[in-house]
């Protein structure tokens, strides 16, 4: 649960906005969608292992990205 504390004569619409950024940073909504479908650990590991050869080739030149 997502606790926003606010002064009296804090404006709504500024309240509302610490609200947006806190959720934002607590990421429910990355674990909602990730939870919506089941991926086999071996496919998550390939992605995993698949970014890093990429961000790799980025670093050392050979794609450019």
């Amino acid at each position: 649960m997502l606790i926003i504390d606010s002064k009296d004569c804090e404006n709504i619409d500024k309240a509302l906005k610490k609200y947006k950024k806190k959720f934002e940073k607590s990421k429910v909504l990355l674990q909602l969608r990730e939870r919506q479908s089941f991926i086999k650990p071996s496919v998550r590991r390939r992605g995993q292992v698949l970014k890093a050869i990429y961000k790799q080739n980025i670093v050392s030149g050979k794609i450019e990205g």
